[in-house]
């Protein structure tokens, strides 16, 4: 197979033709790196490596553009990678690649995600759900989740805050119910109402 020509489409794109018609899509940086030039003539091998190294970098511009916009993990990248077309293989592979690079850091990912929830009054439940959802590996979640403040004194404000009458049964049973939404565990919830009741009574 020879190529026949290669035709700059925009500033890093190109599109390499052979012989047999058929035409690649590829980048600037591909291209370069397997040193392509009109004439050249690609066994097998060579012209398979054109057709994966092509893919994989068209794919990875995607990849760069997606991470750019905001922190994510590598399943989120992965995801939205399919969403555009690119095949499951290669989606996981530029997420490797970014990984490798730094422009994916799920550490630093999951201590924002904590943060973000924590200042939002969420509790643990809540926040380690929200790390499980964007794909963040467990054992990650835990080492985050381990720098979270303790829930009491925000359970405290909270239900100071939204509780008129610690003998009101329905009132306590609604506020329990959003604060188990918000991902306080039943326990926390039930001391939280023990010291907010002993405060209302002195």
């Amino acid at each position: 197979m020879t190529v026949t020509a290669i035709r700059q489409e925009s500033p890093e794109r190109l599109r390499v033709t052979l012989d047999s018609g058929e035409e690649i899509e590829s980048t600037l940086g591909a291209v370069t790196a397997l040193r392509l030039f009109v004439g050249r003539t690609l066994d097998e091998e060579a012209l398979a490596e054109l057709r994966t190294e092509s893919v994989r970098a068209l794919a990875r511009e995607k990849a760069l553009t997606i991470v750019a916009r905001r922190q994510m993990s590598a399943r989120e990248l992965k995801d939205k990678l399919r969403q555009k077309g690119v095949d499951p293989e290669t989606a996981a592979w530029c997420a490797d690649w970014l990984t490798e690079r730094g422009f994916i850091d799920e550490q630093a990912y999951a201590a924002a995600v904590v943060r973000h929830y924590a200042a939002k009054g969420c509790g643990a439940g809540r926040v380690r759900a929200e790390l499980a959802r964007r794909g963040i590996p467990r054992e990650l979640a835990d080492e985050a989740l381990e720098a979270m403040p303790e829930a009491d004194g925000k359970l405290d404000r909270l239900i100071a805050a939204k509780l008129r009458d610690p003998n009101d049964r329905d009132e306590v049973r609604k506020l329990s119910a959003s604060l188990y939404r918000r991902g306080f565990s039943a326990e926390e919830i039930r001391s939280a109402l023990r010291r907010y009741e002993a405060d209302f009574e002195d």
